[in-house]
């Protein structure tokens, strides 16, 4: 079983190491009021929501950046597994870089919508 699933653990932890990345260039948002204002302001590009997050949550999100044109994806990660990245618990991302967003578009599996 391990071996099988070996291939996605290696694209996760490339995803995982992106958002990283985003993070400490201070282009990630955190946060559903922030990433809210992010996307009405146009400022973000792409808002990403945890696997686990509430479907109410992940409702209000989907209806703020539809009209917006921000795409909303789903990660394969919890809000625990983010924690270390985030610094506390959050379940709505907003990547406020064209070019993050892009590479993380490009990291996450398919059927993430």
């Amino acid at each position: 079983a391990w071996s099988r699933n070996w291939g996605r653990r290696r694209m996760n932890d490339r995803l995982f190491s992106a958002i990283s990345l985003c993070r400490k260039a201070r282009r990630l948002r955190m946060g559903a009021d922030v990433v809210r204002d992010n996307v009405l302001s146009g400022e973000a590009k792409l808002v990403l929501l945890t696997s686990d997050i509430a479907e109410r949550s992940a409702r209000h999100a989907r209806g703020i950046c539809g009209p917006a044109h921000v795409p909303v994806r789903t990660l394969p990660y919890t809000m625990q597994e983010l924690a270390p990245v985030a610094g506390k618990h959050y379940g709505v991302f907003a990547v406020c870089d064209r070019g993050f967003a892009d590479m993380i578009l490009g990291l996450l599996p398919d059927g993430t919508a």
